[in-house]
């Protein structure tokens, strides 16, 4: 049966950080405006996401949401539906009031609750799923499952599978401190290192353990930003500091500490996060200096060190003189994926130690096996065999991305060809100069706005991701970019 008319939706008006909230939003409204009426069918998600031009799969993510909240009915083979008894009608306000609980918890900010949206459709709205992560497809899952299998075994034999140390098992921490060693030049002890699941973890331990009252905590002006609202949920001020071509400046830093207190700094020195620069070695040195003078700790997100294509890295900020304050953060998920959620802390014991007693409170300990499974691996030399692999497979697609941004849009855009990691920072100034463009809804690129604290920042610049992606779907993806940048 044809419809009459089709039902048209505009979200300009609408309240929501992202596309999934905003949707959210303009239904609810428009069912308690009456516009749209109980019983009365609603577009199907093909067409809805057609008429809005965005991928279906977050039309029916928010169906789904608004039908679990009772908002909607599913009929099989029918369509989707206003429910006919709507959430919380025809209630009284004094009982509205009684089964609203809100008032009793504690509000997020708008940063926090932007980033919790997006977790749930990323990559489809917010385009973050894809902004320089690893092909889980090039996992050696044989050689995994054989490493699990052992792990369970040998862990039930030995009754190993009760609860254990908070900073994580020791062959584990072992086998870092090993890693660190030969190829980081750190100078740490086991007792220096705390396993976590994943960066962002040691990057919350790190807000915990700090003292806001120390001071604010400085983050580079274009930033990660679940980081940056780690350390404002924990009741730090956050200051913003200049970036150059070169990455952060000293000179900007410099100022900083000179009108304000500040506890911190975290910092990505390796592969800076989003613009992929890195930090030369006067700039580190120039850091850590000031770290002693005026007695602040320097949180290094060393997210990507395994991936570094043209020479040796840079050592790490924790391998300098003067290093004394700096806390080390390190990820697995790079090398294998970021399901496994391992990663590590390395900072001096008695910030080991305060870290280990937050977890204790957050989850006790991480999983004892995978911890084991993964010592297992490096130990076998099998990790290092995965990363020289991969590497060459990640350096690949990184050349052959930069040579089709090229072949497709020419001299309209430009970049610097990183000496590692897994995505580009491309300029597009040319291209978006005098347009409206607020969100790409391509799962590969995202905007340089969205690492910006500057709500009235336009675009310059797209953060590509081509880790995870082999050359046709490369080269699918940047074709899909210029139908939308240059159409």
């Amino acid at each position: 049966m044809l419809r009459p008319w089709q039902t048209q939706f505009s979200l300009h008006a609408s309240s929501g950080k992202t596309f999934h909230a905003k949707l959210v939003n303009t239904l609810i409204t428009d069912i308690n405006n009456g516009r749209l009426i109980p019983g009365s069918m609603l577009p199907g998600s093909r067409v809805l996401a057609k008429q809005l031009k965005v991928n279906r799969k977050t039309v029916q993510q928010v169906y789904e949401e608004l039908e679990a909240q009772g908002w909607l009915v599913c009929k099989p083979r029918s369509g989707t539906f206003i429910a006919n008894i709507l959430p919380e009608q025809g209630l009284t306000d004094e009982n509205k009031q009684l089964i609203n609980n809100a008032h009793i918890t504690k509000p997020a900010s708008s940063l926090v609750e932007s980033i919790y949206q997006d977790s749930f459709v990323s990559g489809i709205t917010l385009s973050v799923e894809n902004d320089g992560i690893p092909d889980t497809r090039l996992i050696p899952y044989k050689i995994l499952a054989r490493a699990y299998r052992r792990a369970c075994i040998s862990l039930s034999r030995h009754s190993n599978l009760g609860y254990g140390d908070p900073r994580g098992a020791k062959v584990l921490r072992d086998s870092i401190q090993k890693m660190l060693s030969g190829d980081r030049f750190m100078n740490c002890s086991t007792e220096q290192i705390c396993i976590v699941r994943g960066s962002q973890m040691g990057i919350y331990l790190a807000s915990r353990v700090l003292d806001p009252k120390r001071g604010a905590i400085v983050v580079e002006e274009l930033c990660y930003a679940p980081a940056k609202a780690a350390f404002e949920s924990n009741g730090f001020k956050i200051l913003t500091c200049k970036l150059d071509h070169q990455g952060l400046n000293i000179i900007a830093l410099q100022k900083l500490l000179t009108q304000h207190e500040v506890a911190g700094i975290y910092i990505t020195p390796h592969h800076q996060y989003p613009t992929t620069v890195t930090l030369p070695m006067e700039r580190r040195l120039a850091l850590l200096q000031l770290a002693k003078q005026y007695q602040f700790s320097v949180i290094e997100d060393d997210y990507d060190h395994e991936f570094h294509y043209q020479a040796n890295p840079i050592p790490p900020l924790a391998s300098l003189p003067n290093s004394e304050h700096v806390v080390h953060i390190g990820s697995m998920s790079k090398v294998f994926a970021p399901g496994l959620r391992l990663g590590y802390l390395a900072a001096d014991e008695k910030f080991i130690e305060r870290a280990a007693q937050e977890i204790v409170l957050i989850d006790r300990q991480g999983n004892t096996i995978t911890e084991h499974v993964l010592s297992d691996l490096m130990e076998s030399g099998e990790v290092k065999r995965h990363i020289r692999k991969t590497r060459k497979q990640y350096e690949a697609r990184r050349n052959f991305a930069a040579n089709e941004f090229s072949r497709v849009f020419g001299d309209n855009i430009s970049f610097n060809l990183p000496t590692g990691g897994m995505a580009l920072w491309v300029d597009i100034s040319k291209l978006v100069a005098g347009k409206e463009i607020t969100n790409l809804q391509l799962k590969d690129s995202s905007l340089s706005t969205l690492y910006s604290a500057d709500s009235a920042a336009h675009p310059t610049h797209i953060r590509f991701g081509f880790g995870a992606l082999n050359l046709q779907e490369i080269t699918l993806s940047i074709e899909k970019l210029s139908q939308t940048l240059q159409p």
